[in-house]
């Protein structure tokens, strides 16, 4: 057994999302930071767990043929970077290989996996920072978090921002600590500056400057706007930003322009595209332009279709296409993101567009009672993925293919098994580097109606012949997604199972029965049994 302090050799043969190397010792999983594949070292156990431990290195014995000079101070310091201590082409073989793992071992699915696509310029190619700031020894600082902390660590300079945001930052800085303005501390809720929030155009080069504080302190950056806009011509937005709330939330709903435009421009996939400080908008433009062409080769669209992108942000996937479709509807939630949207449709010229603000499950299912019914459906989720209602409601509108672009490959392989579930197919899969040096990986995923008149697939299990009509209308961890996303509640397979058989949903023999005859049983809790019972009047089995 292993025990904290122990020390040992070991030689490191995977890594994991996260930049965790992987090694074994006495059978046991050992998770090392830091470390590359081919790695000899020597380890210390800093943590046992039940059934894997972490350690540090304390020596290098023979390093990997991945490893690379370090070319940034701040590495393993912020919780950034990740892989910038071994070559980029064993980064993507990693992230390809996260991307497959996660649709085989998660998904339990076999599709066709698309060559990995890396990224041409692995420097400077964000076009969006947020920097946290932070009181140190009474002045102003700003930079990153450290890894699992809300410890600021500074930072002059980071190779993955252009190197106009440092020169930028170190302005404002400098004003603030001159002009004696006072900094957040998220600890007793006082001070004012929170972020500093800057976006870029890749194409224009415009670029948005966006203080984010507790309070309205738009007096006090009045001279700092006349010094930024004379400094950096550039500069076409100065934007106040407003977030009162105890919270990790970075922007606030309030935003105040105080200089210039309340939006830059840039170009994506030809089309220009205009930029709030609330829109979505990828981070690296060059690699979005070839991820949105792959979600087009992967959708059959012609004159005649009729396609849907949900969590549109400000437009950017459906307006790449709109010209080559009969009708684009694009939803979102965000009002601002779905104002630029408009406008973006607006300024190329795009008439066949129609954006919607609100919930993408609750909207697409009014543009569905609408009659509206889309051939082809783009789902741009976050990183937590699909929630199930709106997974039911892309399934009843029953398209021919659905695409999902993903920054999780986990959460899309869990979506892809629902909607497999459902009678979707997952054909093609392909990663995409849009985060180079990160643990961050994007995903394409094509997922396509299964047409039984030629196509069925099944795997039986004589264990489950004897399902009844109704218990085969949700499995029972859609019904768990489900409680959980609109209940906030974790319910486990025997609270539902009690559920279902007070409700007369008669379950197999044997089901969720006690190990033993004197075993008892606990009683499925009130809260719990009424958002079963919600779950299974929304699946129609009740």
């Amino acid at each position: 057994m292993l025990e904290k302090n122990q020390q040992y050799s070991a030689i490191i043969t995977d890594i994991t999302s996260e930049g965790n190397g992987v090694c074994r010792i006495d059978g046991m999983a050992v998770f090392v930071p830091n470390t590359a594949v081919g790695d000899e070292i020597n380890l210390k156990i800093v943590k046992v767990l039940k059934s894997y431990a972490f350690a540090i290195v304390t020596d290098i014995i023979k390093p990997s043929p991945d490893r690379i000079q370090l070319d940034c101070i701040h590495f393993n310091k912020c919780g950034g970077c990740i892989f910038r201590h071994i070559s980029y082409e064993a980064e993507c073989k990693i992230k390809s290989d996260i991307v497959k793992n996660a649709f085989i071992r998660i998904g339990g699915l076999n599709p066709e996996f698309l060559p990995f696509v890396g990224c041409e310029n692995i420097s400077e190619y964000r076009n969006k920072a947020q920097y946290p700031l932070a009181c140190v020894d009474g002045k102003a600082v700003c930079g990153f978090f450290a890894p699992r902390s809300h410890r600021v660590i500074p930072i002059d300079k980071c190779i993955l921002q252009p190197e106009i945001f440092s020169r930028i930052v170190s302005s404002i800085l400098d004003y603030i600590n001159k002009s004696n303005i006072k900094v957040y501390n998220e600890t007793n809720h006082s001070g004012s500056v929170r972020h500093i929030y800057i976006r870029q155009g890749f194409h224009s080069k415009e670029i948005m400057v966006c203080i984010v504080a507790k309070s309205d302190i738009s007096t006090q950056l009045a001279d700092l706007c006349s010094i930024l806009s004379s400094s950096f011509p550039d500069i076409k937005s100065i934007i106040l930003n407003i977030n009162p709330d105890n919270t990790n939330v970075i922007l606030g709903k309030k935003c105040l322009t105080l200089y210039g435009s309340d939006f830059i421009s840039d170009f994506m996939c030809s089309n220009k595209i205009q930029i709030s400080p609330l829109s979505f908008y990828q981070v690296n433009t060059a690699q979005a332009e070839k991820l949105y062409s792959i979600a087009e080769n992967f959708a059959c669209i012609n004159k005649n279709s009729t396609i849907a992108d949900l969590f549109c942000g400000a437009g950017t996937i459906g307006l790449s296409m709109a010209r080559k479709v009969y009708k684009l509807f694009g939803i979102e939630i965000i009002p601002q993101a779905i104002d630029n949207a408009i406008a973006n449709a607006s300024a190329n010229n795009i008439s066949n567009a129609q954006f919607i603000c609100g919930d993408a499950g609750q909207a697409f299912s009014q543009l569905i009672s609408n009659g509206i019914s889309p051939d082809i459906i783009f789902l741009d989720p976050p990183r937590k993925g699909c929630a199930m209602p709106s997974i039911s409601q892309v399934v009843n509108a029953s398209p021919s293919q659905i695409i999902m672009i993903s920054c999780n490959p986990s959460t899309a392989a869990r979506d892809a098994k629902i909607f497999s579930q459902l009678g979707y197919s997952t054909s093609k899969v392909c990663g995409v580097d849009m985060f180079p040096r990160t643990g961050h990986v994007e995903t394409v995923v094509l997922l396509s109606k299964l047409q039984t008149k030629q196509h069925i697939d099944i795997e039986l299990n004589t264990n489950e012949l004897d399902l009844t009509s109704s218990e085969s209308k949700a499995t029972y961890d859609e019904i768990k997604a489900y409680v959980k996303e609109h209940a906030g509640l974790t319910v486990s397979s025997l609270n539902i199972a009690q559920v279902k058989k007070k409700c007369g949903i008669i379950e197999r023999e044997n089901y969720n029965k006690a190990k033993s005859d004197g075993a008892k049983q606990p009683k499925c809790p009130k809260d719990k049994e009424e958002a079963i019972s919600s779950a299974l009047k929304f699946y129609k089995m009740i």
